[in-house]
């Protein structure tokens, strides 16, 4: 029988700056050529996990180890990062921060020209690899000016040129919009199955990552492993949802429809789905829903008339576009990396000038506004709290903005206690930010621009890397401000799950502008436009075409029961 290429037996570890261990008791084999996936809530232990595989554990983050663990035959605690790196190969959710060529080629040769290898040697493996991984025309490029599935592609170059036969992803997806997404978990499994290569993957995006096929699913709890099996078992057993993290759509619309995940065949592939009478189930479950009228908000908030702008003035990114946002809209910014989404925000909140073209917000020209005047009204919350925060103490940081601008004692204290409690905060008012989440991080970032009192939130992926009970207590926080004060709310996101299920208008950008302005699951199903922006169909509207049902309607029917089941 082949021996595992990874073995865990009673492994436990505990970080020295931590008073309980983060992996307990781990027991598991890993053998080669598989390919697995390692998912659980935030803190379940995943990533501790992952360190140990690339050899950060024990040597860049000391503790103390229980038990036994090799990889590629070599145990952990002897073995250094170097030895462990010719066997792993890692790539992070953030390629950027694994780049050190200046020039793709170059970043992709620096492994090699470490072993002191002869150039034409170099020359042959980049060749290799650009062919393998079509990178040939990106070879003179910075890395840097690539985009997120570009640059993914880069870090995996420059792995996979040392013949490493270890390949961990951690998070591979969250930072890539859906289409390219979905083309790196086909070069993926390509990969896996051409270079006999195994893959770990740790991943929250479960429904993305199994768009290929799966060998394994292990799933993590308080630093155990609770589930370790076939995707397709885990699956009808739903466990996803008892352990905090989001399952497939389609098989959330099953559950609605009364169809038992017992009774179906292949749960984990959903081309082969099959279940006792399902076509007919889903139609009646579909006929069975009303849709009510949609909430329509009228009263414009912010216009943008025949806005003009480029990093070049012969390049520009948006040429002559023009909308009107409503008071209480709360909408889906959407489209591919690099098009524009970040920028357009900028241009809003004042950060960059337009060439041409006019906003308006409330009636009043932004033309003349600062960035602080336009941020008493647009607060802007960047994607990772910790660039925003700058005090101490929890208070401290939501009064910030109100001493600013010279607000007395009294009105400042007033405001912030009543923006904390709104926010969930009151009870942590006096602790230091240091001792919060990142999910608590984020609403200290909030409650800061919220006790402003802004008629508009603008967020950069608000759920990005979350888990599904951290990104749902976030959505309906945002939900709740929109309904209960009022605030007309942009999200910026990737995520085609958050689009669906919380916004009511979807703003795709394209090159050059908008491509379309309309309900999410309108959106979701135009191929014209998925394909255009680099979006991807939901597995809601591959289950409705396989069954004979209007795809949009079905969409737009289990968005509305997803929303009344939450609500109740």
């Amino acid at each position: 029988m082949t021996a595992p290429i990874i073995s865990f037996r009673d492994f436990s570890f505990q970080y020295n700056s931590q008073t309980e261990p983060t992996l307990r008791h781990i027991n598991l084999d890993i053998y080669p050529g598989e390919k697995v996936l390692i998912a659980g809530p935030s803190g379940s232990g995943k990533s501790t996990l992952g360190r140990c595989l690339n050899g950060l554990i024990p040597q860049s983050y000391p503790g103390t180890i229980s038990g036994h663990a090799t990889v590629a035959g070599q145990d952990i605690q002897q073995s250094s990062i170097f030895d462990l790196s010719l066997n792993v190969g890692t790539v992070l959710q953030d390629p950027d921060s694994q780049f050190v060529g200046l020039s793709v080629v170059e970043d992709m040769a620096f492994s090699l020209e470490n072993d002191q290898q002869a150039q034409p040697a170099m020359r042959q493996a980049t060749h290799q690899w650009a062919q393998t991984l079509n990178l040939q025309d990106l070879l003179t490029h910075h890395p840097q000016e690539l985009s997120g599935g570009q640059k993914q592609r880069v870090a995996m170059a420059g792995v996979l040129i040392d013949n490493s036969k270890i390949l961990l992803f951690d998070e591979p997806l969250a930072s890539l919009d859906p289409a390219s997404g979905k083309a790196s978990m086909a070069l993926i499994d390509r990969l896996a199955r051409t270079q006999d290569l195994t893959v770990v993957i740790i991943e929250h995006r479960i429904e993305d990552v199994l768009q290929q096929p799966i060998d394994r699913l292990i799933v993590m709890q308080d630093g155990q492993i609770v589930a370790n099996d076939r995707p397709e078992t885990i699956l009808r057993d739903s466990l996803m949802a008892q352990q905090g993290l989001r399952e497939p759509l389609y098989l959330s619309a099953l559950k609605l429809a009364g169809i038992s995940l017992a009774d179906c065949q292949h749960l984990d592939d959903l081309a082969q789905l099959d279940a006792p009478h399902l076509t007919t189930t889903l139609q009646h479950w579909t006929a069975g829903v009303t849709l009510k009228t949609p909430v329509t908000h009228t009263q414009p908030l912010l216009t943008i008339d025949h806005l003009t702008f480029g990093y070049a003035p012969d390049q520009p990114i948006f040429k002559d576009l023009s909308t009107t946002i409503h008071r209480g809209d709360m909408i889906s910014l959407v489209g591919q990396n690099g098009v524009g989404k970040s920028t357009l925000s900028n241009l809003i909140t004042g950060f960059l000038t337009p060439q041409a073209g006019h906003l308006t917000f409330d009636g009043q020209s932004l033309d003349p506004c600062s960035v602080k005047e336009r941020a008493d009204h647009i607060g802007y919350i960047l994607q990772d709290p910790n660039q925003m925060l700058s005090k101490t103490l929890i208070y401290d940081e939501v009064a910030t903005g109100l001493v600013l601008r010279g607000l007395d004692a009294q009105t400042i204290e007033q405001r912030v206690l009543a923006t904390l409690k709104i926010c969930g905060l009151y009870e942590f008012r006096h602790w230091p930010v240091s001792a919060l989440s990142f999910g608590q991080k984020k609403r200290v970032t909030i409650a800061a621009i919220l006790v402003l009192q802004p008629a508009m939130l603008i967020l950069d992926e608000p759920t990005a890397g979350q888990d599904l009970q951290h990104y749902t207590d976030m959505m309906q926080f945002l939900a709740q401000l929109n309904r209960e004060q009022g605030i007309t709310i942009i999200l910026i996101t990737h995520d085609m799950h958050l689009m669906l299920e919380y916004t009511d208008r979807t703003i795709v950008l394209g090159q050059g502008g908008i491509l379309m302005d309309a309900a999410p699951a309108d959106v979701l199903t135009n191929q014209a436009i998925i394909d255009q922006a680099s979006l991807a169909k939901t597995s809601l509207y591959t289950l409705a075409e396989q069954h004979h049902l209007n795809p949009t309607e079905f969409v737009a029917k289990f968005v509305q029961a997803e929303r009344e089941a939450r609500q109740q």
